[in-house]
């Protein structure tokens, strides 16, 4: 799936190629078979599609395993040139050698000059002295002493690459400029600065963001958060939110301003801007932003929007109960009342079904003793009077003096009358959905009500 940690590293990535006249480059780092599948491809694609990144926005995707002859011949020359030696050590011997387990490789096939061979590793010469100096555009200067690095592994006993090795080479042969991520690939940072050199190259521009955490102050995880592009989108929230909101993790335009499209902010951004601190998801401000981008949206487009959700599949009613003449009636109010599209089938389901879906703590905080068979009786006599214009201001003056004559104010005369009719409590404008949903349906509902009541 496609996290949001990467989602705003993308987002990063793209406004500075954008600001730059550069190009953003979609590389596709498979050197781990186990974890590199065809559909998590496609996913990635459709999920930066859906953000506003289609393909004529980035070069690729490329394919890492496709310059694995490359990753392969740069193994070699750092072997050849002394940069990097053969090691057949286990796990087990190198902690047998330490007193501390917590500390890396301790250098021991250093100067043993062994021959490639089965089950041998080749590992990258930390050179002497130090320390390596990483000029972050967003940390500022981060050192680290050549002491706190291990010579690391850069090739597989089988001669393919790691990721660290190949990660550098791809971006040599790509020409690479910046390199902007995420604050946990910050530890990698050294061992590929040290690489880009011992290459002949210089390294590119390094950009590293803040972590994302939750509400708890804890790393955004996949096993713990919901932190799956996919499930946003699925859920309803639009794209346009998303890019906003992901912007503004550990950066501000300014002048307190939060809601903002994307082309106003690209002008503005600056990766020196950005906050080191760890950024905060609140999925609840991420919701409230949703909730004014739909309140946003022209009627005619979030009928558009919402479609998917009414006419898809897992409705609570057959197709042809729907009518998209009824909702289209209905939206304006629907609009102001959701904060993500999905929340639209809940909201108006009982105009598209036979009877209501009785939510059941709805139903007994309504029809208690003394309110609900009294309000029901009244507003199933008030509204059989044919003489009654049947539009939502008629209809609520009529109960509100149903509900007096009951010794009610109308917000309680009309919670049994919402339940019977929608099946809950809260939903959309009780009068107009009245209208909408016409007088004899109305008044089915309302006598199917007060027979369950007093069945």
């Amino acid at each position: 799936m496609f996290h949001v940690g990467n989602a705003r590293s993308l987002l990063l990535n793209w406004v500075v190629a954008r600001q730059s006249g550069g190009a953003m480059v979609l590389r596709i780092e498979d050197t781990d078979a186990a974890r590199s599948r065809p559909e998590w491809t496609e996913g990635i694609l459709a999920a930066m599609a859906w953000l506003g990144v289609d393909s004529t926005q980035y070069e690729g995707p490329y394919s890492q395993t496709d310059y694995a002859d490359k990753h392969t011949e740069a193994a070699q020359r750092l072997l050849k040139e002394g940069l990097a030696y053969y090691c057949d050590c286990k796990r087990e011997q190198v902690q047998a050698r330490r007193d501390n387990p917590n500390l890396g490789y301790d250098g021991f096939c250093r100067e043993r000059g062994l021959e490639a061979g089965p089950g041998q590793a080749l590992r990258f010469r930390i050179p002497e002295g130090g320390p390596t100096v990483v000029e972050d555009q967003i940390r500022g200067r981060v050192e680290f002493p050549h002491e706190a690095l291990e010579d690391f592994v850069i090739a597989r006993g089988d001669g393919t690459a790691l990721f660290v090795l190949a990660n550098v080479v791809d971006d040599v042969e790509m020409g690479i400029t910046h390199v902007i991520r995420g604050e946990e690939h910050l530890s990698n940072t050294p061992k590929q600065q040290l690489l880009w050199e011992a290459l002949g190259h210089t390294a590119p521009v390094w950009a590293h963001a803040p972590v994302l955490v939750n509400d708890k102050r804890q790393k955004l995880s996949k096993r713990r958060d919901k932190v799956a592009m996919e499930s946003y989108q699925a859920e309803g929230f639009l794209p346009e939110t998303m890019v906003n909101y992901l912007m503004l993790l550990g950066w501000a335009p300014g002048e307190d301003r939060e809601i903002m499209p994307i082309e106003e902010m690209i002008p503005l951004f600056d990766l020196a801007d950005v906050n080191s601190s760890p950024a905060f998801f609140d999925e609840k401000k991420l919701r409230a932003f949703n909730g004014d981008y739909i309140r946003a949206l022209d009627v005619e487009e979030f009928v558009k929007r919402c479609a998917p959700y009414l006419e898809g599949e897992g409705v609570p009613w057959r197709p042809e109960e729907f009518d998209s003449g009824v909702f289209a009636q209905i939206a304006p109010l629907a609009q102001s009342r959701v904060a993500v599209l999905s929340e639209i089938v809940p909201n108006v389901d009982f105009l598209f079904l036979d009877s209501p879906v009785f939510d059941e703590k709805s139903w007994a905080k309504a029809m208690k003793p003394g309110i609900g068979a009294e309000m029901l009786t009244a507003a199933i006599a008030t509204y059989s009077d044919e003489s009654l214009d049947w539009e939502a201001e008629a209809l609520k003056g009529a109960l509100e003096q149903a509900g007096a004559a009951q010794g009610l104010k109308l917000g309680k005369a009309q919670a049994p009358v919402r339940v019977a009719v929608t099946g809950r409590t809260v939903g959309l404008p009780l009068f107009e959905s009245l209208e909408l949903l016409g007088r004899e349906r109305t008044l089915e509902r309302l006598r199917a009500a007060l027979e369950r009541l007093n069945a």
